[in-house]
């Protein structure tokens, strides 16, 4: 028998547990033993603490019998989980020894995991913080995702050009995931809906799907640090009722034979297909639906197990929050199911569905809130598309009452978009069916209350609370920086990692010569592995002691890393006419992932890759100008850059950023920010201090009168500053790529002929001077390392656990269920 996890706390307990799941899970002595047979088993053993903590959870949940909140989100970050799980259970020390004891490197082992390919940007890093916040605090919530076969993409970089590949990281297993066929639900698609008679004598829709498909769960386990508690994010695999027809196969047709079980598994084949086709965005919906009916399956099959069918209790029990509009079909599902299943009538499901739904945005670009052609909904969902159009048809009775004769409001307010291509607004329909509706920082709130949904919010002010974004400290800065958490703690004591705000404390030590020298030589030290890790992934070598000018971010026009790389340009043409000129050293730093079918983007990969083959192959520039991109941006990668990082680029265009969470994650490693005061910049501007920060360029009311006066004109930006008309004249003749001005020709129009939608050039001249002055304050070494201590002093509102602290009291009226001890 494997060994309790009672007794996983000695180094000899942790040996004979990693022993035995090396025999009877993989199959072989230890002698005979791979590196993945060691990994595997290790994760293995460590996850015994996580079952044995998980029943425990379920067993004091049943005792407590509390409302469960169910989180929907379409990506979930999470990375590398054996690190974050040794710190949570405290077995990080008796492993070390057990493994040491074995001749084994418990940091080779660490470095041999892949990252769960499970997310892509700040959306999937956000849900991954929230599950480590939701067990840390106690809360009873179950995640809710996809489990995809191959992510979004891994990154290769050829000649320049972004290559996506397959992220095969399920190719060894995951030993992570406990796969319940058990609670297996049934989703059902397309077909037409028949119109029948009620024993009432009522007309009755009943859906006639014209396919079904199965949902199987695998299930993550969740610790929270500090606590005995552990959550479940359960993801949905798609297979297929039929998944080998033998009579075709047996006439030969063997390709045709599997055809069904492909098209099922084609649903979570991969994070967010391209959308530049009719099948991609027909993907994407599926994928959305699937989603939302496996957890609304699963969550009312649960809700029945205990509750009997007794649907007046559901808002007092259950609480759904849709991460962002993916979900949001999650309304029309819950309809649906009271109407046409449980048999209630339409205003008490509505009662009951608007008591139980809650919509977090995460977007002001239009672009963004997602919209679906009727066809295709109609094609997909047809009872669902009736569905909705009686939650419109009522919904905007119900605004007519309240402001009769507003035709315009009507028709801003509708869930359907009808201006000869007629869609529909996911994000209407998840404000219109939700309890509350939160944005992401108080400018973000701000923002959608005044101008996305206006019309909304003037109707129904009660629904909209203000919720800024955070991080969980565990993750970002007591697993990823440890040294500098350990010099942390030997000044503040070791509560921090569960009280963030105990970082206030370290305010008193900025100007402590001692410990400006830790950080600076922590710093420093990041800095060295850094450079290892870019030499090996570039071929390049910089210098640790230049500046660490970093920009790690989703590609996207709005986050302006054509600005960065303008900048980058000038400073080099600068170098060229005066090779003396005063500069200090740097090196600039790019990670990202462009969508593969965001073409604008993957064009400003190729002029960053362009911008450093030319600067760093130049002698004239030589130890002071250095650019690099990092290819296949992903958890890991991120917590080797953002503990080295010198300087944080925050540079989008004000107004357009919700939150952002790099942002805070590099503040609390230590990196000063430069950046617009958009998103959780105006907050963290308050909480650090605008000595140390570097904000410029437009605020977003700025941003918005000159884009409605009209006389926005990038030529006069480019007539009148050196700097900026010699950098876009290097953009513009192609003289980084070969002089082929065609190959970034689209990136030189769009600032210059398509009207410069991101006000790159507007805010040049103000971004170089903040530069400006980052690049003297770096030259002061006391001067920078007060700055650094006070940026990490300042951080302490920005953890996650404050934001889920304020979404169960604000939005789910949660309380914590603590779990006594574990066997």
């Amino acid at each position: 028998m494997a060994v309790s996890s009672s007794f996983l706390v000695t180094p000899d307990s942790v040996r004979a547990s990693f022993l035995h799941y090396l025999r009877f899970q993989r199959g072989v002595e230890f002698e005979r033993s791979s590196r993945l047979d060691h990994l595997t088993s290790l994760c293995l053993a460590v996850r015994e603490t996580l079952v044995n903590r998980r029943l425990d959870t379920q067993r004091a949940w049943r005792r407590a019998q509390p409302k469960i909140v169910n989180y929907l989100s379409m990506e979930y970050m999470i990375g590398r989980l054996l690190r974050n799980n040794l710190i949570a259970t405290e077995l990080f020390e008796p492993v070390q020894e057990a493994l040491g004891s074995l001749g084994l490197s418990l940091d080779e082992l660490l470095d041999a995991e892949d990252d769960a390919g499970l997310g892509n940007g700040g959306l999937g890093r956000l849900a991954a913080c929230f599950l480590d916040s939701m067990a840390t605090l106690d809360l009873p919530v179950y995640g809710y995702g996809l489990r995809y076969d191959y992510g979004i993409f891994r990154q290769k970089i050829r000649d320049g050009w972004q290559e996506e590949v397959p992220d095969t990281w399920l190719k060894n297993g995951y030993p992570w995931e406990i796969h319940r066929p058990d609670l297996t639900v049934q989703v059902f698609m397309g077909g037409h809906v028949d119109w029948g008679v009620a024993a009432n004598g009522e007309h009755q829709p009943r859906w006639l799907p014209a396919r079904h498909l199965f949902g199987v769960p695998y299930d993550v386990l969740i610790p929270g640090f500090g606590t005995k508690t552990v959550i479940v994010l359960r993801l949905w695999r798609a297979e297929a009722p039929e998944e080998f027809d033998f009579e075709i196969f047996s006439r030969g047709d063997y390709l045709r034979a599997v055809e069904q079980r492909e098209r099922a598994a084609a649903i979570t084949r991969v994070l967010y297909p391209p959308d530049d086709t009719e099948a991609g965005r027909e993907l994407r919906l599926t994928q959305e639906y699937f989603l939302v009916a496996c957890a609304v399956r699963d969550v009312i099959n649960r809700f029945e197990r205990h509750r009997d069918g007794d649907w007046s209790s559901f808002p007092a029990k259950v609480a759904f929050q849709l991460n962002d509009t993916h979900p949001a079909l999650t309304v029309a599902e819950l309809m649906r199911f009271f109407v046409d299943e449980a048999g209630l009538p339409w205003a008490k499901a509505w009662e009951i569905t608007t008591g139980v739904c809650n919509y977090t945005n995460h977007t002001l670009l239009p672009e963004a809130l997602e919209t679906w052609p009727a066809e295709q909904m109609q094609r997909l969902l047809p009872r669902h598309v009736q569905v909705i159009h009686e939650i419109n048809r009522r919904f905007l009775d119900e605004v007519r009452l309240r402001v009769p004769g507003e035709a315009d409001r009507i028709g801003r307010m509708s869930i359907f978009q009808d201006n000869g291509d007629y869609r529909f607004r996911m994000a209407n329909l998840a404000m219109a069916g939700s309890r509350r509706v939160n944005g992401v920082a108080r400018l973000h709130t701000d923002l959608l209350r005044r101008h996305l949904a206006r019309d909304f919010a003037e109707l129904w002010p009660e629904k909209f609370v203000s919720i800024t974004n955070g991080i969980t400290p565990r993750r970002w800065l007591l697993a990823c920086n440890p040294a500098l958490a350990e010099a942390i703690t030997r000044r503040i004591g070791d509560s921090w990692p569960r009280d963030l705000d105990r970082l206030e404390q370290l305010r008193a030590f900025a100007e402590d010569s001692d410990f400006q020298d830790e950080v600076l030589a922590i710093k420093h030290a990041n800095k060295v592995a850094l450079a290892g890790t870019i030499r090996e992934l570039t071929g390049v070598d910089v210098d640790p002691a230049s500046l660490f000018d970093v920009q790690v971010k989703r590609l996207h026009e709005y986050k302006r890393q054509l600005l960065n790389a303008l900048h980058i340009i000038a400073l080099y043409n600068r170098l060229q006419i005066d090779p003396n000129a005063e500069l200090t050293p740097r090196t600039f730093i790019f990670a990202a992932k462009a969508a593969p079918a965001y073409h604008m983007a993957k064009r400003v990969i190729r002029l960053i890759n362009a911008i450093a083959d030319t600067v760093n192959r130049d002698p004239v520039v030589a130890g002071r100008l250095k650019v690099v991109f990092l290819p296949d941006y992903r958890v890991t990668l991120a917590e080797k850059i953002i503990p080295a990082a010198d300087l944080s680029e925050q540079i989008s265009t004000a107004g357009l950023e919700a939150s952002g969470t790099g942002n805070m994650k590099l503040a609390l490693n230590g990196a000063l920010t430069i950046g617009t005061l958009d998103g959780a910049n105006v907050e963290m501007l308050e909480a650090i201090g605008a000595e140390n920060m570097f904000i410029f360029g437009l605020t977003a009311e700025e941003v918005a009168e000159l884009r409605a006066s009209g006389r926005y004109n990038p030529w006069e930006y480019y007539e009148a500053d050196p700097d900026l008309r010699g950098a876009l004249e290097v953009l513009h003749r192609g003289a980084l790529v070969g002089g082929d001005p065609g190959v970034l020709h689209d990136l030189w129009a769009s600032l210059m002929h398509h009207g410069d939608r991101y006000l790159v050039l507007a805010d040049f001249r103000p971004y170089l001077e903040a530069q400006r002055r980052a690049a003297a304050l770096y030259r002061h070494r006391r001067a920078w390392a007060a700055a650094v201590i006070r940026n990490i002093a300042g951080m302490g509102r920005f953890s996650s656990d404050r934001s889920i602290r304020e979404y169960a009291s604000l939005v789910w009226d949660l309380p914590a269920v603590p779990v006594n001890g574990t066997r």
